[in-house]
């Protein structure tokens, strides 16, 4: 990652950060650019369905299910942002590394907006649009 890049990435998150106020942790946005990624969300829902896989395995699941057919190489990197989020776990077993989905850091986004449990369905946005 050259220095432009990097400035660039803090100048957006400060952006980010700021444009969603002060009560947001700055750990939600990156939990946010990481599960903006297509591919990072269907690393997410493999490792929900089985969890304890190894960078081979994902890669030929990926391909299979979802037609990924990112390089070993690519969805390691993308492990990695999920890791430096705290999305997935890693263990090495021999010279395997082997990844778990850990959902806490979700549970923390969806605490700040709990689901309406009233039952009230009837709030539309769209009431009093003339179209």
């Amino acid at each position: 990652m050259g220095v432009a890049t990097l400035a660039v990435d803090v100048q957006a998150r400060a952006c980010i950060t700021s444009s969603l106020g002060p009560q947001t942790d700055p750990r939600h946005v990156d939990i946010y650019r990481a599960i903006a990624d297509p591919t990072r969300r269907a690393i997410l829902d493999e490792l929900v369905d089985r969890s304890g896989q190894s960078l081979f395995e994902l890669c030929g699941r990926l391909t299979m299910k979802h037609g990924i057919n990112s390089s070993r190489q690519a969805i390691s990197q993308h492990l990695g942002v999920l890791e430096a989020v705290g999305l997935i776990r890693t263990r090495r077993e021999g010279r395997s590394k082997l990844h778990w989905f850990e959902g806490a850091p979700l549970k923390a986004i969806r605490e700040r907006w709990p689901v309406s449990t009233d039952g009230d369905t009837s709030y539309s946005t769209d009431e009093g649009i003339e179209e």
